[in-house]
């Protein structure tokens, strides 16, 4: 080993300690790197941490690097594959992680992790699909066949289901087998009967992809979505009241992009309705007006219901109606 190798060498180590020492007492937080997550476009992980919405952690990443230091907690963020992060963080080696509801479950590591908040973005379905001319107009239909699927536990176990409860055993069992991509292309080349279980969503590109290859769901198997998650078995313990803290952090904000607070006037003698058209998450906030007889009246809608919400409110006479959106809550 020449001069120059020696000094690279010395220089990898040293730069491996430095990182090492910057990590020491840190809690690690998993995040998918890219656009690993299913329907997430890239850097939506980061922006839900970010100040701007509220959970205040403060960070910034540089180009091409997958740690990064959080500038005011005691927090290192690690950019992995989504389909990783389950067993990092199953096997205790994280201490918190975002990832996929379906990844979890395909890689077989539920007891081993908290599913600590459903974060209300990376919905899709999980489907079995068949082309539109098949045969198969049902899963029953297609058990006893090939089916292919990027996701062969999930489609194993649901098939073998299936399969039990029609009495096919051996050879007459449903044959699953693994393709890492282009699983849309396998009915069309006469590779497989069906597609075992696949990610669809309406809006997104593998929904409009399995469309032109001529596919339809003939029955779903999982509903997912983007998912917190901690380990059940944390090798740093010490860590669990900064857990707790980030979680609800991050709670809040989802809790912010699912309601918006409604705020109308009303007559007193309409309130028994009006508190039924909004309830709130415990009850809705009364108070006098200066005018006689009239109320005004807050509370937290749904944001998804909030237009059907106006509608009934102005039915029964309410006035003003404001709606506000919730930059950040605890609820």
């Amino acid at each position: 080993m020449n001069s120059s190798q020696d000094a690279l060498q010395i220089l990898q180590l040293g730069t491996a300690k430095y990182e090492q020492d910057l990590l020491d007492g840190r809690l690690l937080f998993a995040i998918p790197k890219k656009a690993t997550l299913w329907c997430v476009p890239p850097g939506i992980s980061e922006i839900y941490l970010n100040k701007s919405v509220g959970a205040d952690i403060q960070f910034r990443r540089h180009n091409r690097l997958d740690v990064c230091v959080v500038m005011n907690h005691p927090i290192a963020l690690v950019f992995l594959p989504a389909a990783d992060i389950p067993s990092f963080v199953g096997n205790g080696d994280v201490d918190l992680g975002i990832t996929g509801h379906d990844v979890i479950i395909e890689a077989n590591i539920q007891d081993h992790i908290t599913e600590v908040q459903r974060l209300g973005f990376g919905k899709c379905a999980l489907q079995v699909q068949t082309l539109e001319d098949s045969p198969f107009k049902s899963v029953e239909d297609l058990a006893g066949k090939r089916v292919v699927t990027s996701f062969d536990v999930i489609a194993g176990a649901y098939f073998a289901e299936i399969d039990e409860r029609l009495n096919l055993t051996g050879d007459s069992k449903t044959k699953i087998q693994y393709v890492g991509g282009s699983v849309e292309a396998a009915c069309a080349l006469g590779l497989a009967d069906g597609i075992g279980v696949e990610r669809s969503n309406d809006i997104s590109e593998s929904g409009d992809t399995m469309r032109a290859a001529g596919l339809h769901p003939i029955a779903t198997v999982l509903q997912t979505e983007a998912v917190l998650i901690k380990s059940n078995v944390p090798h740093r313990a010490h860590h669990a009241p900064l857990i707790d803290l980030i979680a609800n952090r991050i709670a809040g904000v989802v809790a912010a992009g699912k309601y918006v607070v409604c705020e109308y006037n009303i007559r007193r003698e309409s309130i028994p309705q009006a508190a039924t058209i909004t309830p709130g998450k415990r009850a809705p906030t009364i108070s006098p007006l200066e005018e006689e007889g009239w109320v005004a009246i807050s509370s937290l809608v749904e944001k998804k219901s909030v237009a059907n919400t106006m509608d009934q409110l102005m039915k029964i006479g309410a006035e003003d109606i404001l709606v506000f959106n919730l930059d950040n809550c605890r609820v």
